[in-house]
């Protein structure tokens, strides 16, 4: 069955070796994606994060467009596997042809440093997702963040988008950008969702009512993204999905599968789809190890009692709606 991922990390993982000298080839690799994992397991779309690390990279502009530069040096070199997306039609373009469909995002709003015309410079570079922040607060918006030196969960609840996110949320949502609130504040959340006209996605996440980790949504957040047609992305990360305190490290499909039940239960069954992490969380006991082991989570769900149309709604046809009406 085919299957879409709204999240990876794998062009940022390329680009770190390129720095050091080492070899990296989207083709194949040791990492959770490659073409080969991809088409192993049956993947229509996959998005790949032009990643940010504020606190690391002092010319994000000139970054992001550093990995979209090695992003479509990839891509060139693999077209007869992959090829990517500008808009809807070039997904189904994709399919018919035998290929899958690479869809470019960016993971920290601040890539665009505070201008406008740099969202409109990425987007003409083939940009068609972004969420307005990472892990610090930026020009856009504050982050549910993660102090990464004292390892303490952030919550924010008072301080949302700032006017000029407000901005480019309307920017984006002009342009055909699909704006996605993952990593955002509870207030950036609510923010989005009362000035946004189009459905939206948090696109790695999972659900806070099983685990209260501030990455993941609150049930009145995943009612109100149903309520909207939005989607919100499980997330393979294990430090979103359980208590860590209680339970070794790692992450099985059936515990996975319980946040989507979740999702379901409290968005209904057209808000949930799939946004892995791959490539930016770690491997160990990880169940879904890598792209190609997509298909496996069939099982599950079906053992769980979900039906073949559910199951494909999750998949890939939720995100395929989203869009569709986007793109």
């Amino acid at each position: 069955m085919k299957y879409i991922d709204m999240h990876c990390d794998t062009v940022a993982e390329m680009y770190y070796r390129k720095e050091r000298g080492q070899q990296y080839s989207l083709y194949e690799n040791e990492l959770h994606i490659d073409v080969k994992k991809l088409q192993k397991g049956d993947c229509l779309v996959q998005n790949f994060a032009a990643f940010v690390h504020l606190a690391v990279r002092k010319e994000p502009f000139n970054y992001a467009n550093a990995l979209i530069d090695l992003y479509y040096e990839q891509l060139e070199l693999n077209k007869a596997y992959i090829a990517p997306v500008y808009k809807f039609e070039d997904i189904e373009k994709n399919e018919k042809a035998g290929l899958v469909s690479a869809l470019l995002t960016i993971e920290e709003g601040e890539a665009c440093e505070g201008k406008i015309e740099n969202l409109r410079h990425f987007y003409d570079r083939g940009v068609r997702m972004m969420n307005l922040c990472w892990n610090y607060t930026n020009s856009l918006t504050t982050p549910n963040g993660i102090d990464i030196e004292k390892g303490v969960d952030i919550k924010e609840t008072a301080n949302g988008l700032t006017p000029l996110g407000f901005e480019f949320v309307e920017e984006m949502e002009r342009l055909g950008i699909v704006v996605d609130t993952a990593h955002i504040s509870d207030k950036g959340f609510y923010d989005v969702l009362e000035h946004s006209k189009k459905p939206f996605v948090d696109s790695h996440t999972n659900a806070r009512s099983i685990f209260d980790h501030t990455r993941n949504l609150s049930d009145d957040m995943i009612k109100k993204m149903g309520e909207r047609g939005c989607v919100a992305g499980v997330n393979f990360c294990c430090e979103f999905m359980k208590d860590l305190k209680k339970e070794e490290y790692g992450v099985s499909f059936e515990l996975a599968v319980n946040h989507i039940k979740h999702l379901i239960n409290k968005g209904g069954e057209d808000c949930v789809g799939f946004g892995s992490d791959y490539d930016g969380i770690s491997s160990q006991g990880l169940a879904m190890a890598d792209a190609s082991y997509m298909p496996l989570f069939i099982d599950e769900m079906k053992k769980q009692g979900f039906s073949d149309d559910l199951i494909e709604k999750i998949f890939y046809k939720n995100v395929l709606r989203v869009y569709k009406e986007i793109l």
